[in-house]
C-alpha cells in the first residue's frame, strides 16, 4: 500500500511537470531574411513563431518581404501545432510607428491591414516590436516622448476589439515584444502599464543588447544580475521585475533569450584580471563569425560590423570545442553575478560575451519560478544541434538558480537542486520503480566518501551522491525510494562534492 501511495504521488508529480511542460510558451522569432538557414529545421518545439518583420509604410500600410513563403510556412507549421503570428515594427522598422498612430486615417489603415493580413494569411495573431514608444531606438525613428504610450494603448485597444469582432470563434493573438523597461512617458518608464495587459496575451521582454562597443567598458550582453555601478544597471532580473512591478501580470510575460553574443575590442590584456569583465574598450567593433559582414545604417549614415557571434558559429567554427569549452588561444571565463559566460583572445584582443545552455538554464530556472508564461527566443536559425533550445524547453519552476558563488554549478546546502547551473543532461531508467521525482539538494553527511552503486540501498529520499571523489566524472547517484539511480552532469561538467554540498561544476584540474 505504501508503495502505491508513493507511486500515487509520484504521478500526480510527474503529470503537474508534464502539465507545466505542455503549458510554456516558446516564442521563436524568424527572420525573413534566414530562411533558407531556417529551412529543414525542426521548429516543433516552438508554441509560436514570429515571422519578422513586417513594414508599415507612411500611409499605414504592411508589407512583409517573405510574402511568397508565407503560405507555406504557415501550413506547416500549423501542422505542428504552433502558432504563427507577424512581427511588425523590428529595430529598422518602427521609424514611422509614432507617426502613423497620431493621424486617424493612417491609424485605421495601419489597423485594418493587420486584420487583413491575418484573415488573408490564416494566421493567429499580430506581433508589434515597436523599439521604441516614448524612447528613441534607431537615430532615424520619430518619437512623442508625451503621446506615444497613451496612443499605443488607445490602439491596442481599438485592435482587440476589431480581431475580436472578426473572430469570436477563433480568437487572435495581440503580443509585443518590448524593452527591459516599460514604455516611457514624459521621458521616465511608466509607473502602470496594467491597461495594456487587459488587450495584449502576452509581452516577450527583450533582455539582450544591455551591453555593447556603445559603452567605455566590456560587459555582459544579456545579464542575469548586474554588478552594481558596472555597466549598464539593468538586467533579466530587473527587466521581469520593472515589468510586474507597472502591473503587468507575470503570467503574461515570456523571458527573453538571444541565442547569441556581441564582441568588442579590449584595450588591455583581460587575461591579466580575469574575473573582471568590464575593462576598457575600443568604440571600432570587429567583425563577428562569418556571417558577419559590414553594413550601413541609412540613419546614422556609418558603416560598421555588428560584432554578432550566434551560438551555431560560434560552435560551428571552433570557437568552442563543446559548450563549456574553448578552443586556445580563446580563454572562457564565468561572471557569477551576471551568470554569463565570456570568451577573450589575448592575440586579438577581441572579447565575446554570450549565452550558453549554462547561462540559459539559470534564467529559464528563474522566470519559471517567478511565475512567467515561458520563453521567447531571438533567433530560431541560431541554435547549433537543439544544444539551447532544448534547455529554454526544461521549463521547471521549482528550482531557480539564485547563487552568486564564484564556482558556476556551485550551490549552497541550503539551496535547491545542485545540478541547475551544470545543465544536467539526466539519465533516467525505464524500470518503473526507478521514476525520477525533481531531484533537490538534501544536506549530505560530512563522513568520508564512499561510492554508491546504481540499484544499491539508500537511506535519504533526494540524497545526491557522486559516482567518485575524482572531481572529473559527470556521473552521480539520487536516491528514489530507497535505491540509487545513475545519472549525469551536463557535457563539459563534472560531480564536485563540497562540504555538505554536490554541485555540476567545472572538472577539477
Amino acid at each position: 500500500m505504501r508503495c502505491r501511495i508513493l507511486l500515487s504521488v509520484l504521478g500526480l508529480a510527474l503529470g503537474a511537470a508534464a502539465k507545466a511542460q505542455q503549458d510554456q510558451i516558446v516564442v521563436g522569432y524568424y527572420p525573413s531574411w534566414k530562411k533558407a538557414m531556417i529551412d529543414g529545421m525542426d521548429l516543433s518545439q516552438y508554441t509560436h513563431i514570429n515571422l519578422a518583420f513586417g513594414i508599415p509604410a507612411a500611409s499605414g500600410t504592411l508589407s512583409f518581404e517573405g510574402q511568397s513563403f508565407v503560405s507555406s510556412v504557415v501550413a506547416d507549421l500549423h501542422a505542428k501545432g504552433t502558432k504563427v503570428l507577424l512581427s511588425v515594427g523590428g529595430w529598422t522598422g518602427s521609424n514611422l510607428i509614432s507617426t502613423i498612430l497620431k493621424d486617424a486615417t493612417t491609424r485605421k489603415t495601419f489597423m485594418d491591414s493587420m486584420v487583413s493580413y491575418i484573415k488573408d494569411n490564416n494566421l493567429d495573431g499580430i506581433d508589434i516590436d515597436w523599439e521604441y514608444p516614448g524612447r528613441l531606438g534607431n537615430t532615424c525613428n520619430v518619437i512623442d516622448e508625451a503621446k506615444d504610450t497613451p496612443n499605443f494603448l488607445s490602439f491596442l485597444q481599438d485592435l482587440r476589439a476589431a480581431l475580436d469582432a472578426g473572430s469570436a470563434k477563433d480568437k487572435k493573438l495581440i503580443t509585443m515584444a518590448v524593452r527591459v523597461e516599460p514604455f516611457d512617458v514624459d521621458g521616465a518608464p511608466s509607473k502602470d502599464v496594467s491597461a495594456f495587459a487587459k488587450v495584449v496575451d502576452f509581452a516577450n521582454i527583450m533582455q539582450y543588447d544591455i551591453n555593447g562597443a556603445w559603452a567605455d567598458l566590456t560587459g555582459p550582453n544579456a545579464p542575469f544580475d548586474f554588478e552594481k555601478d558596472k555597466g549598464l544597471q539593468m538586467s533579466f532580473v530587473s527587466a521581469i521585475d520593472a515589468w510586474t512591478g507597472a502591473g503587468w501580470p507575470a503570467n503574461q510575460l515570456t523571458a527573453g533569450i538571444g541565442f547569441y553574443g556581441r564582441s568588442t575590442l579590449a584595450l588591455e590584456d583581460m587575461t591579466q584580471d580575469p574575473k573582471n569583465q568590464y575593462q576598457p574598450q575600443s568604440k571600432v567593433v570587429p567583425l563577428g563569425d562569418k556571417e558577419d559582414a559590414p553594413w550601413t545604417d541609412t540613419c546614422a549614415g556609418t558603416t560598421g560590423n555588428s560584432g554578432v557571434w550566434q551560438w551555431k558559429n560560434l560552435r560551428s567554427e571552433g570557437v568552442l570545442t563543446s559548450p563549456t569549452k574553448a578552443a586556445a588561444p580563446w580563454v572562457r571565463q564565468w561572471d557569477p553575478v551576471s551568470k554569463t559566460p565570456w570568451l577573450f583572445n589575448p592575440d586579438t584582443k577581441q572579447f565575446i560575451s554570450y549565452d550558453d545552455p549554462q547561462s540559459i538554464k539559470a534564467k529559464i530556472d528563474y522566470a519559471a519560478s517567478k511565475g512567467l508564461a515561458g520563453a521567447m527566443v531571438w533567433s530560431i536559425e541560431m541554435d547549433y544541434n537543439g544544444e539551447l533550445i532544448k534547455v529554454v524547453k526544461n521549463w521547471d519552476g521549482s528550482n531557480p538558480s539564485l547563487s552568486n558563488n564564484n564556482n558556476p554549478g556551485e550551490k549552497k546546502p541550503t539551496e535547491e537542486k545542485p545540478s541547475e547551473e551544470g545543465n544536467p543532461e539526466e539519465e533516467v531508467s525505464s524500470s518503473a520503480d526507478e521514476v525520477e521525482p525533481e531531484p533537490s539538494n538534501v544536506p549530505l553527511n560530512n563522513e568520508g566518501f564512499v561510492a554508491p552503486v546504481s540499484g544499491g540501498a539508500c537511506e535519504t529520499n533526494g540524497r545526491l551522491e557522486c559516482a567518485d571523489d575524482t572531481g572529473t566524472n559527470a556521473a552521480y547517484m539520487f536516491c528514489v525510494n530507497g535505491k540509487w539511480v545513475a545519472m549525469k552532469c551536463g557535457e563539459g561538467t563534472a560531480c564536485l562534492r563540497s562540504g555538505d554540498s554536490v554541485t555540476c561544476g567545472w572538472p577539477k584540474n
